[in-house]
């Protein structure tokens, strides 16, 4: 799982787009009274082994204002605790660092990961989302999110528009979501590829920095059959500004023996300041009797040199009195982006311009398995269930000298746990 800070509303376009063509009003409104609300609710536990755990409640709620005219509300709230890697290689001997805010050291034990224990954040985010028809083929999703964190806050926006076809068959959708990010790291953001300070020194620092994020989607979504539905995006988004994780170092390793250098012996990462990506996404949805099977895929590039495939498949077995199990797999894979280092060779430490050795940058694979089980109460309440296994893995970059016994991309582990109850009001 990627933790990232700052995940903004660029969600909020692919949500726009899931909705079915030809949205109709349900029998509630049509016979003049007033709808319900509904509500979604869940709390996901997902737990690293050794590593980071995050607790997140989640409250969703939606109400018909007119005939196909919706509000949308969404309360998130992050917990998040543990040890984070910091991005230093491990060595043959027990290393010390400094914490984020200078006042404080924390030891890693010989051969082991570096990891870093005072990783805790709790982060709350609040969207909202109108929907409304234009006219009898047009409607629109208008949305604003907000979230912040001790360290960090956002706030953006987005529009969606979908024109449905006459015949109601096919739908083109077309959106754009923005946000504006302020960054407050802990004793200011380090400049960098400077060296980490020692304890109780104060780091050299620029203080705040901001970045900017817009993302475009284009899409088009189309009945192949009353039970099969086929669905294609397109997207485009830019970021700029502070892209780097101020949390980051890299060990300044000796070309010839591998070891740290003992008197520079880590600096803070640099990730360059603008970020073009792009992706292409389809879904597939069939319904067979009863079962029904999602399908996606999802192709992702970036000017970094990060390309990532994503496979997605769910299929929901539909057992009779309401019960359903639906069994969850997911295959992800990266590759590097081309300032991904491990670690900083000291003949590269005076010249390089951008450098990190976050393992979310290097080539990666993530399988996940799952299995959720659900029972449909009514037809105004559901409980539902899932649990999942990630695995993550890495291709180990080349070594010598004192890191060749080390092991500088292990295997990250990980269970996911959620459980939810919709209901209406």
């Amino acid at each position: 799982m990627q933790l990232k800070k700052g995940q903004s509303i660029r969600g909020a376009l692919a949500t726009a787009t899931c909705t079915l063509l030809g949205t109709h009003a349900n029998d509630v409104a049509a016979f003049g009274t007033e709808a319900p609300w509904e509500f979604d609710s869940a709390i996901l536990y997902y737990s690293e082994d050794q590593r980071v755990s995050a607790v997140e409640p989640v409250l969703k709620a939606r109400k018909e204002l007119d005939t196909n005219e919706f509000l949308n509300l969404r309360l998130v709230v992050d917990v998040l605790t543990g040890a984070s890697a910091n991005g230093a290689v491990p060595m043959p001997f027990a290393q010390t660092f400094t914490t984020p805010s200078g006042d404080s050291t924390y030891t890693t034990s010989a051969d082991e990961t570096p990891l870093d224990p005072s990783f805790k954040d709790t982060r709350g985010a609040l969207s909202v989302d109108w929907e409304k028809p234009i006219n009898r083929t047009l409607r629109g999703v208008y949305g604003a999110y907000f979230s912040r964190e001790f360290d960090y806050t956002s706030l953006g926006g987005s529009a969606t528009f979908s024109k449905d076809t006459e015949d109601k068959n096919r739908t083109y959708t077309a959106g754009i979501a923005a946000s504006y990010d302020l960054v407050s790291p802990v004793g200011g953001a380090p400049v960098e590829l400077s060296p980490m300070p020692d304890s109780g020194a104060k780091q050299v620092s620029d203080t705040n920095e901001t970045k900017t994020v817009v993302d475009f989607l284009f899409g088009i979504t189309q009945v192949l059959s009353r039970k099969s539905l086929l669905q294609l995006n397109y997207t485009i988004g830019s970021n700029n500004g502070y892209l780097t994780d101020p949390y980051k170092i890299l060990s300044v390793i000796d070309s010839n023996s591998g070891e740290i250098i003992a008197t520079d012996p880590y600096r803070f990462e640099a990730r360059p300041d603008n970020r073009l990506s792009q992706s292409v996404y389809a879904k597939y949805n069939h319904q067979f009797n009863e079962d029904v099977i999602y399908l996606t895929y999802r192709f992702f590039w970036d000017d970094w040199g990060i390309n990532s495939h994503t496979v997605d498949l769910r299929y929901r077995f539909e057992l009779g009195g309401g019960h359903y199990l639906q069994p969850h797999a997911r295959y992800y894979v990266q590759s590097k982006a081309e300032f991904y280092k491990p670690y900083l060779l000291d003949s590269e430490a005076g010249t390089t311009q951008a450098a990190s050795a976050d393992y979310r940058l290097g080539d990666m694979t993530t399988t996940t398995l799952g299995l959720a089980y659900g029972i449909e109460f009514s037809q105004k309440s559901e409980f539902t269930i899932r649990a999942e296994v990630m695995k993550q893995s890495g291709d180990e970059p080349a070594k010598f000298g004192a890191l060749n016994d080390q092991i500088l991309f292990p295997d990250v582990d990980a269970i996911i746990v959620q459980a939810g109850y919709s209901f209406q009001f």
